[in-house]
């Protein structure tokens, strides 16, 4: 609880009106997908759904990643969620988009950093595996979080780009 509550004052200051979040999840995340976009939409986010519309326990995570992730490679939507059981096949789906800089995260450390350092773009969670109290602290943090843009960390990114190009 008091974990919340210092992620809550945290994200206080963030200007949502400049962020639009894309949401997907097949059905093993579904429910989380629900419960998450439902705290976002009453914080006040700007939220677009990808789908799942419905609970349908034989779909496939690629139908409903692919198109959140091409949003974000777009500028459609600012940053990405992306929700299967594990949230593994969410992130290995995500990252074959160019442009998409996909994370499994399961820890606020990680949230943060992957976006301050790594300018990641999409967040992907468990929905069987991250309980909901600390996927909405894990959301939080990565949509508080920005790229540092040092030189560094602009050097890497170019060298993932690069790779992109030679597909």
């Amino acid at each position: 609880m008091e974990r919340r509550k210092k992620v809550e004052k945290e994200s206080a200051g963030l200007r949502k009106e400049e962020i639009h979040i894309g949401i997907a999840a097949d059905h093993g995340g579904f429910e989380l997908k629900e419960r998450l976009a439902a705290a976002l939409r009453l914080a006040g986010y700007d939220i677009t759904d990808f789908g799942a519309r419905a609970l349908v326990t034989g779909d496939d995570y690629p139908d409903f990643v692919i198109p959140l992730s091409r949003a974000v490679a777009k500028g459609e939507v600012t940053r990405g969620l992306a929700i299967c059981g594990s949230g593994v096949g969410a992130c290995v789906a995500a990252n074959k988009i160019p442009g998409i800089r996909a994370a499994l995260i399961t820890d606020p450390f990680s949230a943060h950093q992957g976006v301050e350092d790594d300018d990641m773009n999409v967040m992907c969670l468990g929905g069987r595996v991250t309980g909901y109290s600390l996927s909405l602290e894990l959301v939080l943090t990565f949509l508080n979080a920005s790229f540092k843009g040092e030189e560094r960390f602009k050097r890497r990114l170019g060298k993932l780009a690069a790779l992109e190009k030679d597909k």
